[in-house]
């Protein structure tokens, strides 16, 4: 397994997915805070953390290249 097969290359805090998805860190908390997240979003502490998949299924897109 190379290193970007790890799971935790697959998820993201918050304002690093709001980043790489071009979107505002808002717009991510928000949805994080809504629910309906599938187990794919979680509060530690007070960073919230998404999976890729997560965010896939919000933007309908893969992180922006």
């Amino acid at each position: 397994m190379n290193g970007e097969d790890s799971p935790i290359f697959h998820v993201f805090t918050a304002s690093s997915a709001a980043e790489k998805w071009g979107l505002a860190e808002d717009t991510v908390r928000k949805w994080c805070q809504r629910g309906f997240n599938h187990g794919e979003a979680k509060k530690d502490g007070g960073t919230w953390l998404v999976t890729r998949d997560f965010m896939i299924r919000k933007t309908k897109r893969d992180i922006k290249e």
